[in-house]
């Protein structure tokens, strides 16, 4: 009788319409609440494997389509297939592999690989523009030093597996109305390495691995933005007893910036100006991301929301020489506290603002009456 477990669905949350950015969303939240390092209740691990689990087989276009179709009798072999009644075989896959020749391939599992872990990094909006190195500890299963991830005490060694004669493979012949057939599968009891362990490493009880703290140095490139994630090969987890480690991914957070704002790889900066500025012109100094400050010229007339190009003073594109620009959008700032003069000096203005103002009007009105004059 195949093992029962749990709807994948059910163990995500999801109906079975959920689309693929619902899945890995529902997964990260689960994965990141039932973790061993962060929970510690109890089956909180074993909810934790049940989860990537679902996750894997609901990620993968394939093999969601065959559980939708069959369930998990659709997934193959260690995971409740229900294809033992048919020939005695652990799967259809086995079926097929028996028709068409192929019984005396060997199928052992060998090491696997560790898994890969997750970190949030939060940095500042420079750090993200030019680039940094940072230096983050991180919990996580490395190889025992004790037994070099062999699980085994040190000074003793590995024996055969009886079981399997060190193949790592059960073969078995059956007989069906199509003639005798071999079906083969892993060794439960040395899972398929051909060896066991006679004498358990002390340090690490035979599983070849230790939790531990580890500083990883972090090299961030110049042009990350918020969300990103950044990839350290081989410094996730080891899988037990040796097997490539996973990979560290290192997920950003960008603090915003008190008065810089990025749209891609350009740089946003609004710069406030005066009135007089605005109508008469003038050059003012522009801070930039790098620190320094730049010259820009303000011609008379500007008007507000005006944006100014500082061409190559952006954002680096990611892995190039290439960098974006920095656009300065002036905001004319109506003056509110005035002295006895400048009202003085701003009435008179509005004055002869006026006045030109009607001199227009009656020249308009004028070049209006001799037009129509001549029409008629």
């Amino acid at each position: 009788m195949a093992t029962s477990k749990r709807d994948y669905y059910e163990v995500l949350g999801l109906s079975r319409s959920a689309n693929e950015e619902e899945i890995k969303k529902s997964f990260r939240r689960l994965a990141k609440q039932y973790h061993p390092d962060t929970n510690k209740e109890q089956g909180a691990e074993a909810h934790f494997v049940e989860i990537n689990e679902a996750y894997e087989v609901l990620s993968d276009p394939q093999k969601r389509a065959a559980y939708d179709r069959y369930g998990h009798a659709g997934l193959g072999n260690g995971t409740g297939t229900g294809f033992d009644d048919i020939g005695g075989f652990n799967s259809i896959n086995d079926l097929f592999e028996t028709f068409f020749a192929t019984a005396g391939t060997q199928r052992r599992t060998g090491t696997q690989r560790g898994a890969d872990l997750r970190y949030d990094l939060t940095i500042t909006f420079e750090e993200a523009v030019f680039g940094c190195q940072k230096e983050i500890e991180l919990p996580r299963w490395e190889s025992c030093t004790s037994c070099r991830g062999t699980g085994a005490q040190p000074g003793t060694s590995t024996t055969r597996c009886s079981a399997c004669q060190g193949t790592g493979e059960i073969r078995r012949v059956q007989q069906s109305i199509f003639g005798q057939f071999v079906n083969v599968a892993m060794c439960e009891r040395c899972r398929g390495e051909g060896r066991v362990i006679t004498t358990p490493c002390e340090k690490c009880r035979g599983q070849g691995r230790v939790r531990n703290i580890r500083k990883v140095v972090v090299n961030i490139p110049a042009g990350v933005d918020d969300g990103i994630n950044v990839r350290v090969t081989g410094e996730g987890e080891v899988s037990t007893r040796g097997g490539t480690p996973g990979n560290l991914y290192v997920i950003l957070s960008v603090k915003p910036h008190p008065f810089f704002k990025r749209q891609g790889n350009d740089i946003i900066y609004e710069l406030p100006i005066s009135f007089t500025q605005a109508a008469l012109g003038d050059e003012v100094e522009v801070q930039t991301v790098d620190g320094k400050t730049t010259v820009l010229k303000i011609p008379a007339g500007t008007q507000s929301n005006r944006s100014f190009r500082l061409k190559g003073m952006g954002v680096p594109v990611v892995h190039s020489s290439a960098r974006g620009d920095q656009h300065v959008i002036v905001k004319v700032v109506t003056p509110t506290n005035l002295t006895h003069e400048q009202r003085h000096l701003l009435e008179e203005f509005a004055r002869i603002e006026k006045e030109q103002s009607e001199q227009n009007d009656k020249n308009i009105l004028r070049n209006l009456f001799e037009k129509t004059k001549d029409i008629f």
